[in-house]
């Protein structure tokens, strides 16, 4: 997360010189989550709740929500022509949040927005390995040899990549349970393409060992708890 030092930040903010801020210090009448700070290199964050001779200056908290994606709205903030995940939302300074892991417009699920990004970061970065679940529905029958191929990972040209290995249990004939530890583009519907199988429907159900609320329905959302922000990487 990214720091500043407290004396620009409050130079900045209340228009004043760099003198007026260490007599600020000075006289005690700066605050930073409830304790006082006399140091002008005092390192703060979007989140340090920040007072001067009583007033706030800053108080954002952070924001962790699911959302219940439905097919037709798109991952994204502004859109002219579908409507969007934040448009779903009904949170004061929704504004503010982003997206962590899209999803295209035709699948469902378990979407997480934050305001967060150092909490965002870690969720996306491949080498924190956080798997991602999904319920794939086919045009066509599936077959064992889908398990190996997907275990093995495969191989995009265009990209000039490899697919990480990803786990595929055959849940009936025309539905499989996907587990990805990345999420490349279109990547799910590009490994059946390999088959030459049509996904007909795609829904996330699970982002590392976050389930989604079975309450929610599609379009609605909640806060995540406290629990649930801290223990999903585990």
């Amino acid at each position: 997360m990214q720091k500043s030092r407290i004396d620009k930040f409050i130079s900045t903010v209340l228009s004043v010189n760099k003198r007026e801020v260490k007599l600020l210090l000075a006289r005690k009448k700066v605050m930073v989550d409830d304790i006082i700070i006399t140091d002008a290199a005092f390192q703060i964050n979007k989140f340090s709740v920040i007072a001067v001779n009583n007033k706030i200056l800053q108080r954002e908290q952070p924001m962790y929500i699911m959302l219940h994606k439905p097919v037709g709205v798109v991952s994204a903030t502004k859109d002219e022509i579908h409507k969007t995940v934040i448009d779903l939302l009904h949170f004061p300074n929704k504004e503010t949040l982003h997206i962590v892991g899209r999803l295209d417009l035709n699948t469902s699920g378990l979407m997480l927005l934050t305001n967060d990004s150092r909490w965002s970061e870690r969720l996306t970065l491949p080498q924190s390995k956080v798997p991602k679940v999904y319920q794939v529905t086919l045009k066509d029958k599936l077959t064992q040899d889908y398990i190996a191929a997907f275990k093995q990972g495969m191989y995009f040209e265009y990209e000039d990549i490899t697919t990480a290995p990803a786990i595929l249990e055959i849940m009936s004939d025309y539905v499989a349970k996907v587990i990805l530890m990345e999420g490349k583009y279109h990547q799910i519907k590009r490994m059946f393409g390999r088959f030459s199988n049509q996904v007909m429907q795609l829904h996330r159900s699970k982002i590392g060992s976050l389930d989604l609320d079975i309450n929610l329905k599609a379009g609605e959302s909640r806060e995540l708890t406290a629990d649930e922000v801290e223990n999903i990487f585990s």
